[in-house]
C-alpha cells in the first residue's frame, strides 16, 4: 500500500512540475521515524497550545479589534459608565456651575467629555491602567489628556516607589515627575494587580485563553469554508497488483485535486476515485469538535471576565438572570457604578485641591437606564412613607434640603 501525504486543499498552488519535485513529501519508514525526534513530534501533533500576549497591544488587537464579543463588552461598559452626568457639590451644597465641570465637560479641543470618558474607561478595561495629563495654567488645569496607555512607563527609585512617569511616542520622550502637587503632571488610575506595586492588571487578560479559543474557533471554521467544507484528509493507493503510482500519476492526480476540489465555489462537488483509491478523513468533523459549544462557552467567559451578563450581547445558554431588565440592572450596578466611583474619587483627590473648599465629584446614578426600576421602587417606597419630612424624602432621593419643619403629603412629595 503506498503512504501519501495529507492534501492541503487551501495551500499555495505548485507553479511548476520542478517544483512540485522539490517539494514532494514521501513517507518515513519505520526506522527513520523512530530515529527522528522531528518526526515523532509531527505524527503526534503538537504537545501545546499557542496563547497570544497578555500586553496591551495584543489584547487591543485580538480583543477588542478582532473578537466581537469583547468589543461589545467593552464598548457597553465604557458607554454606560461615560453617560452618567458628573455631580458637584460643596460640603453639603450641589454646585451647577464650576470650573472643574467646565473643565470636564470639554477636556480639550479634539474631545467632549462623554468621549474623554468612553476613552478613559477602555483604556482601564484592555490596559487595567488609564494616564490622564493636565495641561497647566496660571489659575491650575486648563485642559486633560488621556495617553496611550503602553507609551507610559513607571520608573521606580532606589526605595521601590515611583519617583517619575516616562512618555514616549516614536523618539520622543518627556517625564513627568511625580509629586504631591494637586492637578499637576499625571494622574494614574489603575485596577488591582496582585503581582505587580505600580501597574494595573486588564480584565480583558483575564479572558486571554477564551479569547485565543473563541477567535481560532472562528478561524477554524473559516478555513474549512475556503476548502471546501471538508476536513483534511488522504487519498490511499490500494492496487490489486501490488505496485505504486508512478510521478506523472502522483503529480495529475495532485494537480486535479487542486484544481477541482479547492474554494467555496466547488463545495460539495463529488470526487471521481479510479484505480484503487480511496479517501480517508484525517480530521475531526464540526460535530465532533463541537465548537458551536465551545464558542459559546468562550464568549461566556469573555463577558464574565469583563462583568457583562451574557444576556445582555445574546450568548445562548445564560440563564443566570430571569429576564433581561435584571441582568441590566445588575450589569449598571455591580460593574459600571463600581468603575465610575472609583474614576470619580481619583478625580476629586487630584483636581479638588486645586479649587479649594470641600469640593466632592460624585455622579448621577439615576440617569443610568438599567437603575431606573430601582428608582421606581425608591420614589413609590418614599411618596408611602408619610412618617418622613419634605426635607428627609429629598435626602434620601440626594436633592438638597430645603428647611421645611413640616412633611409632605404623597400627592405632594
Amino acid at each position: 500500500m503506498a503512504w501519501f501525504p495529507r492534501l492541503p486543499f487551501g495551500g499555495a498552488r505548485v507553479s511548476s512540475r520542478a517544483d512540485r519535485s522539490q517539494t514532494r513529501l514521501r513517507p518515513p519508514d519505520g526506522k527513520a521515524a523512530a530515529a527522528n525526534p522531528a518526526v515523532l513530534a509531527a505524527l503526534a501533533g503538537a504537545t501545546g497550545a499557542a496563547w497570544s500576549g497578555r500586553g496591551y497591544a495584543a489584547l487591543a488587537r485580538e480583543g477588542f479589534m478582532k473578537n466581537p464579543v469583547a468589543h461589545r463588552a467593552v464598548r457597553m461598559i465604557s458607554e454606560t459608565a461615560a453617560a452618567a452626568p458628573w455631580l458637584l457639590f460643596d460640603g453639603a451644597n450641589e454646585l451647577d456651575d464650576h470650573p472643574l465641570l467646565e473643565l470636564l465637560s470639554r477636556p480639550n479641543a479634539q474631545c467632549s467629555g462623554t468621549e474623554f470618558l468612553e476613552t478613559l474607561y477602555g483604556h482601564l478595561l484592555i490596559a487595567g491602567n488609564a494616564w490622564i495629563e493636565a495641561v497647566e495654567g496660571s489659575d491650575g488645569p486648563i485642559g486633560l489628556n488621556l495617553l496611550r496607555p503602553d507609551r507610559v512607563r513607571v520608573i521606580e527609585g532606589a526605595d521601590g516607589w515611583p519617583v517619575a512617569h516616562e512618555y514616549a511616542v516614536g523618539e520622543a520622550r518627556r517625564r513627568y515627575p511625580v509629586e504631591p502637587i494637586a492637578g499637576r503632571g499625571l494622574l494614574h488610575l489603575r485596577l488591582f494587580h496582585p503581582l505587580d506595586d505600580h501597574a494595573g492588571f486588564a480584565p480583558l487578560g483575564a479572558a486571554q485563553m477564551a479569547l485565543d479559543m473563541h477567535n481560532q474557533a472562528m478561524t477554524w471554521n473559516k478555513a474549512l469554508l475556503d476548502n471546501s467544507a471538508r476536513p483534511s484528509g488522504a487519498l490511499v493507493y490500494q492496487p490489486k497488483d501490488g505496485g505504486n503510482l508512478t510521478e506523472e500519476q502522483f503529480d495529475r492526480l495532485k494537480a486535479q485535486l487542486e484544481e477541482g476540489y479547492q474554494g467555496a465555489s466547488r463545495a460539495g462537488r463529488p470526487m471521481l476515485l479510479e484505480g484503487g483509491l480511496d479517501w480517508k478523513a484525517m480530521g475531526l468533523t464540526p460535530k465532533d469538535m463541537d465548537f458551536s459549544e465551545a464558542r459559546n462557552g468562550a464568549a461566556r467567559d469573555i463577558a464574565l471576565a469583563l462583568g457583562v451578563p451574557p444576556m445582555l450581547i445574546g450568548i445562548p445558554g445564560d440563564l443566570t438572570y430571569a429576564n433581561y431588565q435584571e441582568a441590566n440592572r445588575a450589569f449598571c450596578r455591580h460593574t459600571v457604578l463600581p468603575l465610575v466611583a472609583r474614576t470619580a474619587e481619583a478625580m476629586t483627590g487630584w483636581l479638588a485641591p486645586v479649587y479649594g473648599g470641600k469640593l466632592r465629584l460624585t455622579f448621577d446614578a439615576d440617569q443610568l437606564p438599567g437603575l431606573a426600576s430601582e428608582r421606581e421602587q425608591l420614589w413609590k417606597r418614599l411618596g408611602e412613607a408619610d412618617f418622613l419630612t419634605a426635607d428627609e424624602k429629598r435626602e434620601a432621593v440626594g436633592y438638597q434640603r430645603l428647611g421645611e419643619k413640616t412633611g409632605l403629603s404623597s400627592q405632594d412629595s
